[in-house]
């Protein structure tokens, strides 16, 4: 007798509830391993796939390589076989719910590659069985989750909403952000079918604990989610601009945000910088930029915004050799100590750090370079490895410059501000330094 669709439906959703149902989660990064534990946290079994054999090494050997997750906890939950890594995509086939965050990067001429969805797709599309649901997580242009991974599952003869389930839900992860984490920031949610969208939502509603906001379609949540970081995009752009049209007026920017901060309504505060990092903000614009001149649109706003903040590694070198030469110092061959590599503080994660690309730009000038960073030991620049050092009170006394690309909380600013010559700041970090040649952004 053959089973009703709503049986289907019925079923999943039962054991979801039940916490008898097992969780696959496909990339094992910096989105699919916090969730992954959390959804163990939840009281669920989760298999956790990636194709990176040294990832899933250091997992089974109870090892994290992420900063917010705690070697002891990734070393219970796999002593316990709540969590199970793997690259054998062949056990697919014992999940009832699968999550694929895998990444999303764009191509050489900033064009989106999906190709980690298609593939994570294709693996799944063989070996899942009838009666699972998908969620796609990956940052992606809309249309991606029907009109490319919908069509995958039909050829493997899957019918949407009735034998299988797929939604689109996007990450909100946020790396070293202490207030909000995976079981309390509001999540998104658009179903290709309304069967879907419901046992999505019951899968959320039972794995974390905060509000879950649904939506009527995939391409609607594909859509906010390249909304939320084109914002941020844009308006880091605007105070970069900014931070250039103040130091050419000779009026500190850092002093005027603060001031704009007082008022109540109507305003909200973005700091410059040295560029804009992580794998969000300069990737998922491009996304849109791509989505808009499919349909004939020039989003001409958000092109300037990359612009201007792609010209801010050169904003920010060109300011050091200014403040090195009132030293009567040049800036080629120059000692320079760099403080952080990270894209943002308190985390070990480099990816499109602009740290990089104005550590590039003093090589290129031939500077003799000491990184420092806590978080990391070793980083590529241009597919050169280089390796951190660190901070001790010769090596600043002996520089240069200090140039602060990142503000680690863990960082002797104190030590920085007694032993340096020349302190260029362009994080405003909190800390009143008294150097006589302490520079601001």
């Amino acid at each position: 007798m053959k089973i009703k669709t709503q049986s289907l439906s019925s079923v999943l959703s039962k054991k979801i509830k039940s916490k008898t149902a097992t969780i696959g989660v496909i990339g094992l990064g910096y989105v699919g391993l916090p969730f992954a534990v959390e959804i163990v946290q939840s009281g669920f079994r989760v298999i956790g796939f990636d194709k990176n054999q040294d990832k899933i090494r250091l997992l089974q050997a109870g090892d994290s390589y992420i900063a917010d997750l705690s070697k002891e906890n990734i070393r219970q939950i796999i002593k316990n076989k709540q969590f199970e890594v793997t690259n054998d995509f062949a056990k697919l086939s014992h999940v009832d719910v699968v999550v694929i965050c895998v990444p999303t990067p764009t191509t050489i001429d900033g064009t989106p590659n999906i190709s980690f969805i298609e593939e994570a797709t294709y693996s799944i599309g063989r070996n899942i069985k009838s009666g699972a649901l998908v969620i796609l997580e990956s940052t992606t242009y809309p249309g991606t989750t029907e009109d490319i991974v919908q069509p995958i599952f039909q050829k493997n003869g899957f019918v949407i909403g009735h034998d299988l389930f797929l939604a689109y839900s996007p990450e909100r992860i946020d790396p070293g952000n202490n207030r909000f984490s995976v079981s309390n920031t509001p999540k998104v949610v658009g179903g290709i079918t309304a069967a879907c969208l419901e046992v999505s939502k019951v899968f959320y509603e039972t794995v974390i604990h905060t509000t879950i906001y649904t939506v009527t379609s995939p391409r609607v949540a594909e859509m906010e989610k390249l909304l939320e970081n084109t914002f941020r995009q844009i308006n880091i752009a605007l105070v970069n601009e900014l931070s250039q049209i103040c130091y050419k007026m000779d009026i500190d920017v850092w002093e005027v945000i603060e001031a704009a901060t007082t008022k109540p309504y109507g305003f909200m505060p973005f700091k410059p910088g040295p560029g804009v990092g992580g794998h969000c903000i300069p990737v998922d614009p491009k996304y849109l930029l791509w989505a808009g001149q499919q349909h004939g649109i020039s989003a001409t706003l958000i092109e300037a915004a990359d612009k201007v903040n792609e010209s801010m590694p050169n904003f920010v070198v060109n300011r050091l050799e200014i403040y090195l030469r009132k030293l009567n110092k040049e800036l080629c061959k120059a000692s320079i100590v760099v403080i952080g590599v990270t894209y943002k503080p308190n985390i070990n994660d480099p990816r499109e750090s602009p740290a990089l690309r104005v550590i590039q730009q003093l090589l290129d000038s031939q500077c003799e370079l000491k990184i420092i960073d806590p978080f990391i030991q070793t980083f590529s620049v241009q597919q050169s490895l280089l390796n951190t050092v660190p901070l001790t009170a010769e090596i600043i006394r002996q520089a240069d410059a200090v140039l602060i690309l990142t503000n680690h909380a863990n960082i002797d600013y104190s030590l920085i501000d007694q032993q340096a010559s020349l302190i260029f700041d362009t994080r405003n970090t909190n800390f009143a330094f008294e150097n006589k040649n302490y520079h601001k952004l």
